[in-house]
C-alpha cells in the first residue's frame, strides 16, 4: 500500500515533465491502472490462495509489484510508467494477507486485527501523504519507485523468515477452507454494500488527487516539495479526531451509526472542494475532514468484511472486497483524469460527491453482523505458534 499511496501527492505534478504527461488523462491512467490489474487478479489470487496456499501466493504477487516499481523507475514518458504500474498491479495479494490473517485468528479477535489492517493501511497513505514530497526532493520520482521495488524485496524475506508457518488443519469448523463457491458471495446483499464502499472510498481518494497537489500550488503558491508542510499537521489531527469516534463505535455498539456519519462526512467534504478549490484556508480544512472520514472508513470495512464472510469462503470473498477496492482506484484515476482533461477540476469533486452520496444510500440499510463466540477459551482456529505448531 505504501507503494501505491507514495505517487499520490507528487504524481500530477511530476508527469508535466514526461512525455505524454501534459494529457491529464493519461496521468489519470498511469495512477489507476495499478487498480485495473489488481481488480483483475484479486479474485483468481484469493480463490488461488485458498487451494494452494497462502505463502505461495502472497509472495508471487510481491515478485511482481518489485518487478513493476523497477520497471516504472527508467520510465521517462507516460506509457512506460503505465507499464509499470499495471506490473505492479499484477502483485494483487491483499486477499490471501487478508484471508491469512483470518486464519490465524479466533473470530472474537479478527475484528481486532482485521482493524488493525485498515488502520495500517491508513497510517501508510498518512506516511505516503507527509514523506512523498521530501522523497520526490531529494530522490526524484524514479528514487521513489526504486524505494517500493526494494520494499517489496525485503517484504518477500519477512513472510519466508518471519510470518509463522500456515496451518494445515484449522479446528473450527468454519475455518475449513473449501472450495468458494463464488456465486453466493456476489448475490450477498451485506457484502454488495460493503464491497460498493470500498469501490467508492478508493475512487474518490484516486480522483482527487489528479486535482488536490495542483490545487494546493494554485491557490497556496507552495511548490510540491513542501506540500508535506501542509500533509503533517493535517493528518496528525485527523488521527486525533478519529481515535474517540472509533472508540465511541465500539463502546457503544454504535459501529453503523459512526460509519454512517463517516460516510456523511465524506460527502460534504467533497461538495465542499466543489465551492472551496481556489480557497487555500478552506482547501487545509477539508483535507483535515477528508482524512477524519478516510482513516474511519478504511479502518471499518476490512472488519465489516470479515465478519460478514462465510467462513468456508474467506478467500474468496476477501478476493471480491479487494476486486472492488482496486476497480475504484482505477475507475478514480481514468474518470478523474478524463474530467480534469475535459471539464475541469470542479467536475472531478463533484464526480467524488455523486458517488459518496450513492453509497450513503446504499449503506443505509447495512446490518452489521453480530461477534461470534467459539466453543472453548483455549481453541485457536488457525492459530500459529511460534514452532509452527496449532493449538
Amino acid at each position: 500500500m505504501l507503494g501505491l499511496f507514495l505517487i499520490l501527492p507528487v504524481f500530477a505534478v511530476h508527469a508535466m515533465h514526461l512525455k505524454g504527461g501534459d494529457n491529464h488523462t493519461l496521468v489519470g491512467i498511469a495512477l489507476g491502472t495499478y487498480g485495473l490489474t489488481q481488480g483483475m487478479l484479486q479474485i483468481p489470487y484469493g480463490m488461488a490462495s485458498d487451494r494452494y496456499g497462502r505463502k505461495r501466493i502472497i509472495i508471487l504477487g510481491l515478485v511482481l509489484f518489485a518487478l513493476g516499481s523497477f520497471v516504472a523507475a527508467i520510465g521517462n514518458d507516460i506509457y512506460v510508467i503505465i507499464a509499470g504500474r499495471a506490473i505492479q498491479g499484477a502483485g494483487a495479494i491483499s486477499a490471501p494477507v487478508m484471508a491469512f490473517l483470518a486464519d490465524m485468528t479466533r473470530e472474537q479477535h479478527r475484528t481486532k486485527a482485521m482493524a488493525m489492517v485498515g488502520s495500517s493501511i491508513g497510517l501508510m497513505f498518512a506516511l505516503s501523504l507527509v514523506g512523498s514530497p521530501l522523497l520526490y526532493r531529494y530522490i526524484g520520482m524514479g528514487g521513489i519507485f526504486v524505494l517500493t521495488g526494494v520494499l517489496a524485496l525485503v517484504a518477500i524475506w519477512v513472510v519466508v523468515r518471519v510470518v509463522p508457518e500456515e496451518s494445515l488443519v484449522n479446528i473450527e469448523a468454519e475455518e475449513h477452507v473449501e472450495p468458494a463457491r463464488l456465486g453466493d458471495v456476489l448475490r450477498n446483499p451485506d457484502l454488495l454494500r460493503l464491497n460498493f464502499g470500498i469501490f467508492s472510498l478508493h475512487a474518490v481518494q484516486m480522483a482527487i488527487f489528479v486535482v488536490v497537489p495542483l490545487a494546493l500550488i494554485s491557490a497556496g503558491g507552495i511548490p510540491v516539495g513542501q506540500h508535506w508542510k501542509i500533509y503533517l499537521p493535517v493528518v496528525l489531527g485527523s488521527f486525533v479526531l478519529m481515535v474517540p469516534a472509533i472508540f465511541y463505535a465500539e463502546k457503544q455498539a454504535a459501529i453503523k451509526q459512526v460509519f454512517l456519519a463517516s460516510i456523511g462526512l465524506m460527502a460534504l467534504v467533497q461538495m465542499g472542494f466543489v465551492f472551496a478549490q481556489e480557497n487555500f484556508v478552506a482547501l487545509v480544512i477539508l483535507l483535515l475532514g477528508f482524512f477524519v472520514a478516510f482513516n474511519i472508513l478504511e479502518a471499518s470495512l476490512p472488519s465489516l468484511v470479515s465478519r460478514t464472510a462465510p467462513g468456508t469462503a474467506k478467500g474468496t470473498a476477501l478476493g471480491v472486497y479487494n476486486t472492488t477496492q482496486s476497480l475504484g482506484l482505477f475507475v478514480g484515476g481514468a474518470a478523474g483524469g478524463w474530467l480534469m482533461q475535459h471539464y475541469g477540476q470542479v467536475q472531478v469533486f463533484a464526480f467524488g460527491a455523486a458517488l459518496i452520496v450513492l453509497w450513503g444510500i446504499s449503506a443505509a440499510g447495512m446490518r452489521v453482523p453480530q461477534r461470534g463466540r467459539t466453543q472453548g477459551a483455549d481453541t485457536v482456529g488457525g492459530a500459529v505458534l511460534g514452532n509452527g505448531a496449532t493449538r
